[in-house]
């Protein structure tokens, strides 16, 4: 196979034990460039033998990370997010030969994933315990919280950056070490987070990566008995599997599992403004985000002006490789995810859609798996672009005349990660948003990943939250302890 200007991973690979590893009993694997279906370079991918020296080094190291104070693990931290940001640009241009977004979007997931490890540096410093009075006055109850032990992580392809410091940033805060396992599509931009770690002075075997095969090595961390939680960010149907293995040792879990994010748009909005927002929102990486707008249920009122202004936008973004210059589309990630959005295309004009733009791959493009900006109207419910998470560029839109039912439509489905709606008016705003079974609500406002906000669904999305205060608080656990004054 063709190479793209040499290998992207040279020096890098497996990282056990604080240690670089060209090559794993695995063997290796090729990674693809999405916009030219050329190589960006071989990895090396573990076998046992690897993966059990990953958790050597991950549980070795936890018995005297566990025990750096607060104060000392927060300038690490901010350590961390200094040496990312002063590599961003490099981060971002391997994310972007990896993932195929475009160049700015590469650049800001960088600058957040920056953003996770600055806010954990602080928490880190804020593992609050409390006492409680006793009964009788020689009594004392106090409450701590200890790190929960080795952690073993996993991460997709769609945001490389943001979601491994989602991991990692946590549970060094509280005290400790990580295998992480991100996805074999862009394992070099977790890499360079990692050498980001190293260079911030991140003691060895605190943080270990390794590659290999999902299953083999899901099913062969998640065995380890001195693993005491995952971390996995995915599908429903390997968050489940992976649940099931976590609980014959009656492991830690906290997993966020994507959605299919509604967007109510009612009559008293302003649908050009709406319109333009949702657009905007719903092409970002391609529409491969979890908490993407997807189902648009717009009130008939202001469909026409919202549809409208939503196709021109559609029809105003450049789609080409992320590294020219103004691209603000890339690629689909993979040819799984390209020959998804065909088929979910014909599904939806097969039971009666209209499709108002796009519907189709990009024209001129010999190489790579890029497909237009897609915009659908009159999409039914039992349509599979509006029952399955799409995670590609298409937009499918549909009416609605009363609240209540179009409730009943947007919690219809068994995810439940964020939702959307626009609305000038806030009774309409509070009791809607109050009702709808997500972990989170937009309103007026579709930017809902930032690190001091709690992350994560209800239902099939998933368990636990990732960022803000709460994120720490699944990588500790309670020590309760009472003590007689004698």
């Amino acid at each position: 196979m063709d190479t793209v200007a040499g290998d992207l991973y040279a020096g890098m690979g497996l990282h056990i034990g604080g240690q670089w590893r060209a090559s794993g009993g695995g063997g290796r694997r090729t990674v693809i460039d999405p916009a030219s279906e050329l190589s960006n370079g071989e990895i090396p991918l573990a076998s046992a033998a690897d993966l059990t020296a990953a958790v050597d080094a991950a549980a070795e190291a936890y018995r005297s990370w566990r025990k750096v104070g607060p104060w000392e693990r927060s300038r690490l931290l901010h350590a961390v997010a200094a040496r990312i940001r002063a590599n961003a640009d490099a981060i971002a241009r391997m994310m972007t030969r990896e993932v195929g977004k475009p160049l700015a979007e590469a650049k800001g997931e960088t600058l957040s994933a920056a953003e996770y490890f600055e806010w954990y540096a602080e928490e880190a410093k804020r593992i609050y315990g409390f006492t409680v009075e006793g009964r009788t006055p020689d009594s004392r109850l106090q409450v701590a919280y200890q790190p929960v032990g080795p952690v073993a992580a996993f991460t997709p392809w769609n945001f490389p950056a943001v979601l491994p410091a989602r991991k990692i940033a946590p549970a060094l805060a509280a005290g400790c070490t990580v295998v992480i396992k991100p996805a074999e599509e862009t394992p070099g931009t977790c890499m360079l987070i990692l050498a980001a770690l190293i260079e911030a002075g991140i003691p060895p075997g605190v943080v270990n990566l390794v590659l290999g095969e999902p299953a083999f090595v899901s099913s062969t961390l998640i065995a380890d008995q001195r693993i005491r939680k995952i971390s996995f960010t995915g599908s429903v149907a390997v968050g489940k599997s992976l649940m099931k293995l976590a609980a014959d040792d009656l492991k830690r879990v906290s997993m966020e599992l994507g959605g299919h994010a509604p967007v109510l748009v009612f009559a008293d909005a302003d649908p050009v403004q709406a319109a333009e927002m949702s657009a905007r929102a719903k092409f970002r990486n391609a529409g491969q985000v979890c908490v993407s707008p997807t189902r648009f249920y717009v009130h008939e009122k202001v469909f026409d002006a919202f549809s409208e202004k939503f196709v021109a936008v559609a029809k105003s973004l450049k789609v080409g490789p992320g590294l020219e210059p103004g691209v603000e589309m890339g690629p689909l990630a993979n040819r799984r995810r390209f020959d998804a959005a065909q088929a979910l295309v014909a599904d939806a004009v097969a039971k009666g859609a209209r499709v108002l733009t796009g519907g189709a791959p990009v024209a001129g493009q010999n190489r790579g798996f890029f497909f237009q900006p897609t915009v659908l109207a009159d999409v039914p419910d039992t349509a599979r672009v509006m029952t399955e998470e799409p995670f590609c560029p298409i937009a499918a839109m549909t009416t609605f005349n009363d609240t209540e039912a179009v409730i009943a439509r947007a919690n219809g489905l068994p995810v439940g990660l964020a939702a959307y709606m626009f609305t000038r008016d806030m009774k309409t705003a509070q009791d809607v948003a109050e009702r709808i079974e997500t972990g989170m609500v937009g309103i007026n406002e579709l930017a809902l990943g930032t690190a001091e906000l709690p992350f994560g669904g209800v239902k099939w999305s998933g368990l636990g939250r990732e960022g803000g205060p709460l994120g720490i608080k699944d990588y500790l656990e309670p020590h309760a302890m009472k003590f007689r004054l004698v």
